[in-house]
């Protein structure tokens, strides 16, 4: 059944002001909570037309309203739609972003590897720190539930829970307005002990669910920070220019490192976690320094570029210990500078200072 906007807002603002209260909620409590500019009077009205159309019921005279199972199952299915369209507008503005940038970053690690005569690296942006956008519990069975989990980048995970015992619609429900009331919005390191003990407690016996999406949202985050990055590189054979590096044994090393990419991916994760870099995110390893074992006859030089949104990447400059460390160091300015500058101005927002 559709509703028009008014009574939507005003289901809305019922639901999400009695799971804050856990009590009945009255006209005057609405018109503070709603941009709606009615009266109390008005409102009252809509509440009626909301209690005989089934989704909300007044548990006693002369109290407020509080939301029935149908109520629930309206604002559960409208956030799955809202949620569903935003995924849709989200990956397809993805999809083309994803494209220009894969472009350009071809086009820059080739560019600095001409410049410098060394072998060059850079990871493409993922965001950083990736908030719980919705979450939703579905019943297979009675004793299954399907957790799908979207996370902020247009990343979902469907995942089975298998329950001890079964569990029927109406706590499927409110299983999902407690997690996505609870979650939505935070990133991984804010979902702390003290949250999830309150959660679990508004569970009731169901923090074993809770535990469940929880182990998922983590899952979900570590993987797309640290698996799906795309590493791309230039300028390998640019190792052979230096006599220290073109002994065939350690040129084979270095080569199979960066054609492989899996041990770059670990090279970046090490860096973003380096707490040690300047104000411009640079950070220099020299030799044993560096935490990929086959490149501790070189120097790497990184660069961490910032796009805002959260979406961050590294730029990374790989050559003997005696490089041209000050002629490096420019060039990832410059470059770190002129990513941002790019992708502002393709999304219209402001360039910073």
């Amino acid at each position: 059944m559709e509703l028009d906007q008014r009574k939507q807002t005003i289901l809305n603002a019922i639901i999400r002001t009695y799971l804050e209260t856990g009590e009945p909620v009255g006209s005057r409590t609405i018109s503070k909570y709603t941009d709606l500019n009615l009266s109390s009077a008005t409102i009252r009205n809509e509440m009626s037309d909301l209690e005989e159309l089934g989704f909300i019921i007044q548990p006693h005279t002369s109290a407020g309203r509080i939301p029935s199972d149908k109520g629930y199952r309206y604002y559960v299915d409208s956030l799955v739609q809202e949620k569903t369209r935003e995924v849709s507008v989200m990956n397809s503005m993805m999809i083309a972003r994803t494209s220009r940038m894969e472009e350009l970053l071809k086009q820059v690690v080739k560019f600095l590897a001409n410049q410098t005569n060394y072998t060059t690296m850079i990871s493409a942006p993922s965001y950083k720190g990736n908030k719980v956008k919705f979450i939703q519990l579905s019943r297979v069975s009675p004793t299954q539930l399907l957790n799908v989990v979207v996370i902020e980048g247009n990343v979902v995970k469907n995942h089975i829970i298998d329950l001890p015992e079964p569990i029927d619609e109406e706590t499927v429900l409110k299983l999902n307005l407690l997690l996505n009331t609870r979650l939505n919005g935070l990133t991984l390191a804010e979902i702390n002990l003290g949250l999830i003990s309150n959660i679990k407690e508004e569970a009731g016996g169901h923090a074993a669910v809770i535990n469940d999406v929880l182990d998922t949202i983590a899952e979900v985050i570590r993987a797309e920070t640290d698996e799906n990055m795309q590493i791309y590189t230039s300028g390998a054979n640019n190792i052979f220019r230096y006599p220290e590096l073109a002994d065939s044994e350690r040129a084979r090393r270095l080569i199979t490192t960066i054609e492989d990419k899996s041990n770059l991916r670990d090279f970046v994760m090490e860096t973003e976690k380096n707490e040690n870099r300047d104000e411009t995110g640079i950070q220099v390893y020299i030799g044993d320094e560096g935490p990929v074992e086959s490149m501790k006859d070189c120097s790497v030089v990184t660069a961490t570029y910032d796009l805002g949104e959260g979406m961050q990447g590294t730029i990374g400059i790989i050559g003997p210990k005696r490089m041209d460390y000050e002629k490096v160091m420019s060039n990832l300015k410059e470059v770190r500078k002129s990513l941002n500058e790019i992708f502002r101005k393709e999304t219209g927002d402001p360039a910073e200072e």
